[in-house]
């Protein structure tokens, strides 16, 4: 194939991108640019680790499973059936490149060209023209070894990798990766989210037999459900598990009871669904009762809070979850928390915390929220997890990183994380660093924080990559 002139992503996403001054570029190409990624939190298939997958094309490496993508997509005025649909995957490459001129100062034109850029070596910018080359010279990669599953994740230079599984999921393939001599960590998070769903008791008592099922032990009372959570809950440790989170609108900080929980919990097995205030007391001991497994096992909690899902009713029931029909939700969330987390740190069971909100209004309330519970022996044990979902941008990262550093320790923070479900979004912690590494570089230059370089460098590989390593105990037998 001859080799094209045209215009390239080195004009604006070059060595430099992002990074404005001195101090930034040396902090990144020195410190950050080849530091190991620990992705704590992602929605990688496990099947296709463990099965090494090879991808058929670049659309289902790309826009498989990319709600974000869908999401710009249909603003653009592209039809379902080049998002979720069944049109030909060239057609549904093609339309999304079309849409790509569109996409100016939205993140995916920055991720879709670090993507392309960062694993195939195509600095193309893209659009209709370009899109018949890019699919060439992507396929014909994707057909070697190397561009299988794994390969990327070894490209990507990721180290550990976490997916979020609920309790009833089969842990198969996590031990099958971790057994193979594969230097890769593929590790579950235990996210019980559906143990908490008693307003719907059909699909309760259905997810219920699953677990009964799972666990080998029948389910007939409130103590036989326990117990078989607190089983799979022991099984994801064994399985090299840390990590639990729940993705709630908000938090349940009501006092547990358990008589109450129980009456909730067999009436909605028997097809009763509970009110809001029912549920809630329900939820409320539930959520305890996760803190107190997670405290036990000395594991990370995270609450991914604030979001506001399924908005477009007929979507979802077209579509079903996922599928880009979220949004940013309003929920009052201070007080909720607050009294969860109090809930308990009254009974010694506060565990190592990660809490995200979805609303930038809650930036200054969670910063805060976090120093409550911090107890003077683990560093950063109650963490300003990063922007999340709509605020895993440019804007939203810096928002996070200034209210945190006013508000709580930079220094002790964990990081970055995917939140994804493509093999091809880990240029997100890219992204990150180089962001991270600007905002540093500027206050060094500005004389805000010492020109030494040895301090920010520090603070830089903590943030990238040592924390993780350190806070969540991957490493640990």
């Amino acid at each position: 194939m001859a080799q094209s002139t045209a215009p390239t992503t080195q004009e604006f996403i070059g060595d430099d991108f992002l990074l404005q001054g001195a101090s930034a570029r040396k902090l990144y190409h020195e410190v950050a640019k080849e530091l190991p990624i620990i992705d704590y939190h992602s929605h990688l298939p496990p099947i296709d680790v463990r099965e090494n997958r090879k991808f058929a094309n670049l659309c289902e490496l790309w826009l498989e499973g990319d709600h974000y993508k869908w999401r710009a997509m249909r603003a653009n005025g592209v039809s379902e059936e080049y998002c979720t649909g069944d049109a030909d995957p060239y057609d549904k490459f093609l339309a999304y490149c079309q849409s790509m001129p569109k996409f100016l100062r939205n993140p995916l034109y920055h991720w879709s060209h670090l993507e392309l850029q960062r694993l195939f070596g195509i600095a193309e910018l893209i659009n209709e023209a370009s899109a018949p080359r890019i699919w060439e010279q992507a396929n014909e990669k994707l057909a070697g070894e190397d561009f299988r599953a794994c390969g990327i994740l070894q490209h990507f230079k990721v180290e550990v990798v976490c997916t979020t599984d609920d309790p009833v999921d089969s842990l198969e393939h996590h031990l099958a990766v971790n057994q193979s001599g594969n230097t890769l960590k593929m590790l579950p998070t235990f996210r019980p989210d559906k143990a908490l769903g008693v307003e719907d008791p059909s699909a309760f008592a259905k997810w219920t037999q699953k677990l009964g099922d799972v666990t080998g032990k029948p389910i007939a009372s409130f103590d036989d459900f326990l117990s078989s959570l607190d089983q799979r809950h022991e099984d994801f440790h064994q399985a090299g598990g840390r990590l639990s989170d729940h993705g709630l609108e908000h938090a349940y900080g009501g006092v547990p009871d358990r008589e109450c929980a129980e009456k909730v919990f067999l009436d909605a097995l028997s097809g009763k669904a509970a009110g809001e205030e029912d549920a809630h007391a329900y939820k409320s001991f539930l959520m305890v009762h996760f803190g107190k497994l997670d405290a036990a096992k000395g594991w990370t909690k995270q609450m991914h809070l604030g979001a506001y899902r399924n908005v477009n009713s007929s979507r979802f029931a077209e579509l079903g979850p996922d599928k880009g029909f979220d949004s940013i939700g309003d929920c009052k969330q201070g007080r909720e928390l607050g009294s969860y987390f109090d809930q308990l740190e009254k009974i010694g069971a506060m565990p190592k915390a990660v809490i995200y909100n979805h609303n930038p209004v809650d930036n200054y309330l969670f910063a805060t929220l976090a120093g409550n519970f911090q107890d003077g022996k683990i560093p950063g044990k109650v963490q300003f997890g990063s922007g999340w979902w709509f605020l895993d941008q440019k804007e939203g990262m810096e928002a996070q990183i200034n209210a945190l550093s006013s508000l709580g320790l930079l220094s002790r923070f964990v990081g970055m994380l995917t939140d994804s479900r493509s093999f091809l979004s880990f240029p997100r912690h890219e992204y990150f660093r180089r962001i991270l590494c600007n905002l540093i570089g500027q206050d060094m230059e500005e004389g805000m924080i010492p020109q030494d370089f040895e301090l920010a460098s520090s603070l830089i590989s903590d943030v990238c990559y040592h924390n993780a390593r350190n806070y969540f105990g991957f490493y640990e037998d």
